[in-house]
């Protein structure tokens, strides 16, 4: 396994639509699974898609109950209701910063998993936000393009500071 580069906001890679994944069982997906799953930890993050490591497939990883990482391929992702909420979000591709995004709360996936077997599921709150962002990278969307209020967009140790601040 090894740790991938991951791309920054401003290179091309991030900002175009991914291709499908044509060989989800192939070994060389395999070991890019294995190696982004290495990068996601290594880097902290909660998910990671191949366009983030310069790789303009539709996979990506995430840790689905906080520890246990999965894959999901070729996904297809719709909302569940109209439901909706505001949250903070952050990006491997845009470090140190944060911003409030509103996204569906509840979602209904597709796709295959690691091994190339067929996986569908709902996903509500955090999970769902976090299959949300990942998608949004397969389709050149960055979270950013998702926001409606820039004054919801900082540093995220000056966010931190000014919450810290205003608790007090």
């Amino acid at each position: 396994m090894a740790i991938l580069k991951i791309a920054r906001m401003g290179h091309p890679v991030l900002l175009r639509e991914a291709d499908p994944v044509p060989d989800p069982t192939a070994p060389e997906i395999r070991r890019l699974i294995a190696d982004m799953a290495e990068t996601m930890r290594d880097a902290q993050g909660i998910g990671l898609a191949a366009p983030q490591i310069h790789v303009p497939l539709r996979l990506f990883v995430w840790r689905g109950d906080g520890s246990t990482v999965s894959a999901l391929i070729n996904p297809e992702v719709e909302p569940l209701g109209d439901e909706v909420e505001a949250a903070w979000e952050g990006c491997l591709s845009i470090p140190g910063m944060r911003g409030c995004v509103t996204r569906p709360r509840r979602v209904r996936y597709r796709g295959l998993d690691g091994e190339g077997r067929p996986v569908e599921g709902e996903a509500e709150g955090m999970a769902a936000r976090v299959i949300q962002h990942e998608t949004d990278h397969l389709d050149g969307v960055l979270y950013l393009m998702r926001m409606e209020d820039f004054a919801l967009f900082g540093f995220t140790e000056e966010l931190a500071r000014a919450a810290a601040d205003q608790a007090r």
